[in-house]
C-alpha cells in the first residue's frame, strides 16, 4: 500500500498542469502521476491545430469566442462555464510560455494565429502543426523539475476506492511487476484522455480506451452527455493503415477545399461556411456524401495552395503524405470522418469536483458544460488548461491530511489463473468497433441503438465470467472498460429525443438547427 496526497491519473496536458501546480504550491507534498504507457503517449501529444485563446483584443475579443462556442455548441453548452474558459484561458497560456513552449511567430514577432471550423477570428495560437507534442515536451520537463512528482509509466488504473461516496484512492496495476497495489489520497484527479479505440477508426492513440471515465461509472459517478461524440472531418483515408492520421482542421483553414472524386466542392450545399463550417456539419455533409455515393472517402485538394507556406506551417501533414506517395501540389488528400472527440464525460463542478467527493476529472475525460452538443475547434486544450488551473485553485486552500479510511486487501498479486490468451480479446474487440463504427456513428438509429446494447449488455456477463477465470491484464481491463464506456454511449443515445450538434438520430426526423434547411439533405 502506498500512501500520497494527490494521486493523478493520466500524464497529459490536464493531468500535468494540475500535477506542477500544485507541487510547486505544496513542495513538501507528495504527487503520483498513474500513466498506462511511456509518460509522453497521450491524447495532448496528438494534438495538431493549436489553442483558441483571445490573444489579439483588436481584431478578435471574448463576445466572438465565446459566441463562437455557443453556435457551435448548438444550444447546450452552459454559458458561464463558456464564458470562464474564454476569459481566463489567455493567461493559462502564458503560463505554457513560461513553462517553455513555443508557438509560432509571424513576421512582426507577434503570435501566428489560425482559423479554424466555426471560428470568426484568427484566434489559434500553435507550433507547426504539432502543438500538442510541442506542449507536452515542455511541461514533461517542467514535471521533471519538482523533486515531488512520482510519474510511474506503465501502471494501470482499476478501480477507485470509494466509501460513503468519498474517493480515497484507487487499486493500479504496474505492468512491470504484475502486481496491483493500493494507492491512498487525499485526492484523486482522473485526466485520462478519450475515447477513441471503442470505435477504432479514431484519431486518438491505441491508450484511448475510456479508462478514467469506466473507473467513474462503477464507482457510481454522475457521467453525462456521452451521446455527443465528434467525429473529425478529415481523417486520411488509407485502409492500409492500422492507425489513422489526422489532417488538421487549420488544413482547410488555410485554404484546402474538400471535393468529390469527380472534382465537385460540395461543402457550399450543406452550410453557406463551406469548409469552414463546424466539424458536426462537415462531418454529416461527407457522410451524407459518402451514401449517395457509394465511395470510400472524398478528397482535400490543396494543389492550388503555396507549397512553401503548406509545408512551413505543416511539415508533419507533408512529410506524412509524401511518404504515402501523395504530393499536396499535385494530388489530392483522400479523408474520411474518423472519431476524435467525447464532448461529454465525467460530470464536473466549476472546481473540477465529480459528484464523489475528493474525486476530481480533467480534460476530455469530464464534463463541464463547455462543448455543449459539439465542441468548437481548439477548445479542448484550453479548457483542459482553465480547468486544470481550477482545480489548483481549489484545492490549494485545502489542508487535508492522508485519509483515515484504510480498505481490506491493500495489496495484491496476481494469482495463479490461467492467462487469457490476447488474439481472443483482440477479436472481441475488434467486433466491438466494426458495431459501434456501423450502429453508433455519425448517423444512428433506435434500432441498432437498441441491438447494439443488447449485444454490449450481454458481452458485460461474459467478462465477468473471464475476470473470474483469467489473471487480471492490462488487456482485460481496457476490454472491460470500452465495454463499459460503449454501453452508456449507446445507452444515452437511446434517450436523446432531440438532434442537436454532433448527435444525429435518424428516427427524429428534420436537424433542429439553426442549419435545418439544409438537413432535407439527409433524406
Amino acid at each position: 500500500m502506498t500512501q500520497t496526497n494527490y494521486l493523478i491519473f493520466g500524464s497529459g496536458v490536464a493531468g500535468l498542469t494540475f500535477a506542477i501546480k500544485i507541487a510547486t504550491h505544496f513542495p513538501q507534498k507528495n504527487i503520483v502521476i498513474v500513466t498506462k504507457s511511456n509518460e509522453a503517449e497521450s491524447n495532448t501529444k496528438y494534438a495538431q491545430g493549436g489553442i483558441a485563446v483571445v490573444l489579439n483584443q483588436i481584431e478578435d475579443n471574448f463576445q466572438k469566442h465565446i459566441d463562437d462556442t455557443l453556435k457551435c455548441g448548438d444550444g447546450l453548452c452552459v454559458k458561464a462555464v463558456v464564458e470562464k474558459v474564454v476569459k481566463e484561458g489567455p493567461k493559462c497560456v502564458h503560463e505554457l510560455i513560461d513553462w517553455g513552449t513555443r508557438f509560432d511567430k509571424d513576421e512582426t514577432g507577434g503570435f501566428d494565429l489560425g482559423k479554424e471550423g466555426g471560428h470568426s477570428s484568427h484566434r489559434v495560437i500553435h507550433h507547426k502543426d504539432q502543438t500538442g507534442f510541442e506542449i507536452e515536451r515542455a511541461i514533461l520537463k517542467q514535471a521533471h523539475l519538482q523533486k515531488n512528482i512520482t510519474l510511474l509509466d506503465y501502471h494501470f488504473g482499476l478501480d477507485l476506492i470509494v466509501k460513503n461516496n468519498s474517493c480515497f484512492g484507487a487499486t493500479v496495476l504496474n505492468e512491470k511487476t504484475n502486481e496491483i497495489s493500493t494507492y491512498l489520497a487525499d485526492y484523486v484527479l482522473l485526466a485520462t484522455g478519450g475515447i477513441g479505440q471503442i470505435y477504432g477508426h479514431t484519431t486518438n492513440p491505441s491508450i484511448a480506451t475510456g479508462d478514467g471515465i469506466a473507473m467513474a461509472i462503477r464507482a457510481k459517478a454522475t457521467v453525462k452527455d456521452m451521446e455527443f461524440i465528434q467525429f473529425h472531418p478529415t481523417a486520411l483515408y488509407n485502409p492500409e493503415l492500422k492507425s489513422t492520421f489526422l489532417i488538421s482542421e487549420a488544413v482547410r483553414g488555410f485554404g484546402a477545399i474538400l471535393r468529390d472524386k469527380n472534382g465537385r466542392r460540395f461543402m457550399f450545399d450543406y452550410d453557406v461556411r463551406g469548409e469552414l463550417a463546424s466539424r458536426d456539419i462537415v462531418s454529416q455533409s461527407i457522410e451524407n456524401e459518402l451514401k449517395k455515393s457509394g465511395d470510400d472517402c472524398v478528397f482535400l485538394d490543396c494543389t492550388h495552395l503555396d507549397t512553401m507556406a503548406f509545408k512551413k506551417h505543416f511539415p508533419m501533414i507533408y512529410e506524412r503524405c509524401k511518404d504515402l506517395t501523395i504530393l499536396i501540389e499535385r494530388d489530392w488528400i483522400p479523408v474520411i470522418p474518423a472519431q476524435h472527440y467525447v464532448c461529454g464525460g465525467i460530470k464536473v463542478d466549476g472546481n473540477g469536483e465529480t459528484t464523489i467527493q475528493n474525486l476530481f476529472a480533467c480534460g476530455e475525460c469530464s464534463y463541464t458544460g463547455l462543448h455543449g452538443a459539439n465542441r468548437l475547434a481548439s477548445n479542448s486544450l484550453l479548457e483542459a488548461l482553465v480547468y486544470a488551473d481550477s482545480i489548483f485553485n481549489f484545492l490549494s486552500t485545502k489542508t487535508a491530511s492522508m485519509p483515515k479510511f484504510i480498505p481490506l486487501n491493500c495489496n495484491y498479486k496476481f494469482n495463479k489463473k490461467g492467462s487469457i490468451k490476447l488474439n481472443h480479446v483482440e477479436e472481441i474487440v475488434y467486433e466491438i468497433q466494426e458495431m459501434m463504427r456501423k450502429n453508433v456513428g455519425i448517423i444512428r438509429n433506435n434500432e441498432d441503438l437498441e441491438t447494439t446494447f443488447k449485444i454490449l449488455s450481454n458481452l458485460q456477463h461474459v467478462l465477468v465470467s473471464i475476470e473470474e477465470t483469467h489473471q487480471a491484464t492490462r488487456e482485460i481491463y481496457e476490454l472491460k472498460n470500452m465495454v463499459e464506456v460503449a454501453k452508456i454511449i449507446v445507452n444515452q443515445s437511446l434517450k436523446r429525443t432531440t438532434n442537436r450538434g454532433s448527435f444525429f438520430k435518424a428516427n427524429l426526423g428534420l436537424y433542429p438547427s439553426s442549419l435545418s434547411k439544409y438537413s432535407s439533405l439527409y433524406f
